[in-house]
């Protein structure tokens, strides 16, 4: 139980390290991993930062300089573009297919795919989610908790399930 021991005191370091650096708690996962490191790894643009819990899947392209929050889902199974300076929110959840058809014709009809493109400089707040082959334009603002299921145009505002400006 030594190496218990040790591991318990490192974490402890870390954890002391993140609070006095950042005023701020983080999974042990994300003490030990750099979120620059985990963007680089899935060949993400220069400058963007990727939290060690986000589930990422297929086909996903990121830009320069976004930020990718913990806890989000990144569904690239019908290829998911993502452009650059873009903020994504803790919990957000970005979908390129899904399983209704499939599921309800017992699985004679095929998984529905298709590409969703999120633009340059947008905001997703939290817990907010995108469904598959939406494109949201360029610097657009979605409002946390939004269900997004169509198309938002270039620095619109989209709050819940409507565009507001």
């Amino acid at each position: 139980m030594e190496l218990e021991k040790e591991l318990k005191k490192l974490i402890a370091i870390k954890r002391l390290e993140i609070k006095n650096k950042f005023n701020r708690h983080i999974s042990i996962q994300d003490l030990f991993s750099d979120r620059w490191e985990t963007a680089k790894f899935y060949g993400f643009g220069e400058g963007a930062s990727c939290y060690n819990n986000v589930l990422i899947i297929g086909d996903v392209t990121v830009g320069k300089h976004t930020w990718i929050g913990p806890n989000v889902i990144l569904d690239g199974s019908g290829k998911l573009e993502i452009g650059k300076y873009v903020s994504i929110s803790a919990g957000v959840q970005i979908y390129t297919h899904d399983t209704v058809q499939w599921s309800n014709s017992m699985g004679k009809k095929k998984i529905d795919q298709q590409t969703t493109k999120i633009g340059d400089g947008v905001f997703i707040g939290s817990n907010s989610v995108i469904s598959r082959g939406v494109n949201i334009g360029h610097q657009a603002i979605i409002g946390a908790m939004s269900f997004v299921n169509k198309d938002i145009p270039p620095f619109s505002k989209f709050y819940g399930k409507d565009i507001v400006s």
